[in-house]
């Protein structure tokens, strides 16, 4: 093969390999269950785990945010996170799922992942969390390494909406108005 053909071959695979997620639109997210931590449950001010499995992702509109555990991961989509957090959707029709790679974390930081974690539950009691210890959803998912995927699920569970990585401003409003949409159904 030429060196020319070979870079136009480069060319047209290289935005296949960028967008490696399998999420595709009005489909379930692939199955995915977690025994090893899974949901952070929040009783009594004592926190416990629960098994978690994806078929729950149903019954609300829901952002679903998969993010490896590590304070950069998790600021690639902060500004996502702020706004569902100003529009105070209702708790009973909308929810935050929040996807934990614990896996991809910075050697050492486990204990302070962990209770940044506990923290935001306790701070926002109706939202899910979910830790996962060994990375069952990102192979899963196949998602990149270090990085933040945002999902946006209708109330069937099935995908409106996918991106792994940074979302930009326009982004960002167009998740916002996605989600007022699918709540004023």
């Amino acid at each position: 093969m030429t060196l020319r053909a070979t870079l136009a071959l480069t060319a047209l695979l290289l935005p296949l390999m960028a967008s490696a997620h399998n999420f595709e639109k009005n489909q379930r997210v692939a199955p995915v269950g977690i025994a090893d931590k899974g949901e952070l449950v929040l009783s009594n001010d004592k926190f416990s785990y629960k098994n978690w499995n994806s078929a729950q992702l149903t019954g609300k509109v829901r952002v679903l945010q998969h993010i490896a555990g590590r304070s950069s991961a998790k600021e690639k989509n902060a500004g996502l996170i702020e706004a569902i957090k100003a529009a105070k959707f209702p708790h009973d029709r909308y929810q935050t799922t929040t996807v934990v790679n614990t896996d991809d974390a910075i050697v050492g930081t486990g204990m302070f992942v962990r209770s940044s974690i506990e923290s935001n539950k306790k701070q926002y009691p109706w939202s899910q969390f979910v830790v996962d210890s060994n990375g069952v959803a990102k192979k899963a998912w196949q998602l990149e390494d270090g990085g933040s995927a945002i999902v946006v699920l209708d109330k069937n569970g099935r995908i409106q909406y996918a991106k792994d990585g940074s979302l930009t401003q326009a982004d960002v409003q167009q998740v916002m108005n996605l989600l007022q949409e699918l709540l004023s159904k």
